[in-house]
């Protein structure tokens, strides 16, 4: 599998029914999309949540590289590249996934992000990052690292945000949320 994401970041007056509005015009096209497992169609929005910036943050997880492919060289990306200019794809492996269907039913992503700092042995990092990871009961979650920046990123759905109200984060609405 691997997890893409790219991060467009928004003037802090823009009018994010913009936003809206090409979710929900056009969320539907990656709907059955070849090799994916779920695309979720997200945004912040300033002042709301604690964030300080508006932005529009897809996040992928393909199951494989054809359906990535296909989305970045045979002309669906291209809606990116002619509203938005030319944006940064930031790639990861998933480490661990507890995702099902039901993440359908949340209207929340919540993002942690730690470093992997440098150590004598990556044995069973797995299972430290597993364990130092909060517990928040009955969520599932997606982590993601990247050993090209050694970070890794844990991506929390949520219908609740009060289980993370004491954790540093980045909270995301989720406008739609496209399965293949």
């Amino acid at each position: 599998m691997i997890a893409t994401q790219y991060k467009i970041t928004l003037p802090s007056d823009y009018d994010m029914n913009i936003i809206r509005d090409r979710v929900k015009n056009n969320g539907h096209k990656t709907d059955g999309f070849e090799d994916l497992k779920f695309k979720l169609y997200l945004v912040t929005e300033k002042g709301i949540h604690n964030n300080l910036q508006n932005s529009y943050s897809p996040l992928y997880l393909w199951k494989g590289n054809n359906g990535l492919n296909k989305f970045l060289f045979n002309g669906f990306y291209d809606n990116i590249l002619n509203s938005f200019g030319w944006q940064q794809v930031n790639v990861g492996i998933p480490l661990i996934d507890t995702t099902t269907s039901k993440i359908t039913d949340n209207k929340y992503l919540f993002q942690i992000t730690k470093e992997i700092p440098p150590q004598e042995s990556l044995n069973n990092l797995k299972d430290k990052i597993e364990e130092s990871i909060p517990t928040i009961d009955e969520t599932e979650y997606l982590i993601i690292y990247n050993p090209e920046r050694w970070k890794y990123e844990v991506f929390y759905f949520l219908n609740d945000l009060s289980s993370v109200k004491d954790v540093s984060g980045v909270v995301y609405s989720i406008l739609h949320i496209s399965q293949g």
